[in-house]
């Protein structure tokens, strides 16, 4: 089963970027771009792939108890960029030192655990868009500087994250156009408890 950890913004905050997101999506171009459906947008902590369904009791009992070293923190979405053509992200202005701290945690975890984590800097963000690939060799990508440039003013309001959550991530099957990943949730651990 493919999964990774993750911190969700409360519906207050997540409805403030979707009125951001939904600014973006008439701009040119916008249409080139897979966007990201509200249930889908998350802080992504650790994505630990595919893993062995048998690994599942003790991941969860090493993400249990990294979430009772970590305390509620107060988080923010502020901001936006990019990665190279590819992705169109919000930032997170608040709350980075804990989710960094978190993320931490819950990779050693994972990594105790047995399932391999990629060993890269940790940067907090909650993605908005992909590009859609080209095709055809020679195909026009999608230029995300003016999304991200729109969505650099953004500031959504705090919010207090008090949970670390366990997500399963179903893929689209091969071949069904406009078909999206849907992400199930496996269990959510309270921090501090």
């Amino acid at each position: 089963m493919r999964l990774f950890t993750a911190v969700l913004p409360p519906p207050p905050a997540a409805a403030e970027l979707a009125a951001a997101v939904g600014a973006l999506q008439a701009l040119p171009g916008a249409d080139r771009l897979r966007w990201t459906p509200a249930e889908g947008r998350h802080i992504t902590l650790a994505f630990l792939g595919e893993v062995d369904e048998d690994l599942l009791p003790e991941l969860r009992e090493r993400f249990g108890r990294a979430a009772r070293r970590h305390r509620p923190f107060d988080a923010r979405l502020a901001g936006g960029g990019r990665f190279g053509d590819r992705v169109l992200w919000a930032g997170v202005a608040d709350g980075r030192t804990a989710l960094r701290a978190l993320a931490d945690s819950v990779s050693a975890g994972a990594r105790r655990t047995g399932v391999p984590i990629e060993d890269r800097p940790y940067r907090p963000h909650l993605t908005v868009a992909r590009a859609r690939a080209g095709r055809a060799p020679g195909a026009r990508r999608t230029d995300l500087r003016p999304f991200a440039d729109a969505l650099a003013d953004f500031s959504g309001s705090a919010w207090r994250a008090g949970e670390l959550t366990l997500v399963r991530s179903r893929l689209p099957v091969s071949g069904v156009s406009g078909d999206r990943p849907r992400y199930e949730t496996l269990e959510v651990w309270p921090l501090g408890h």
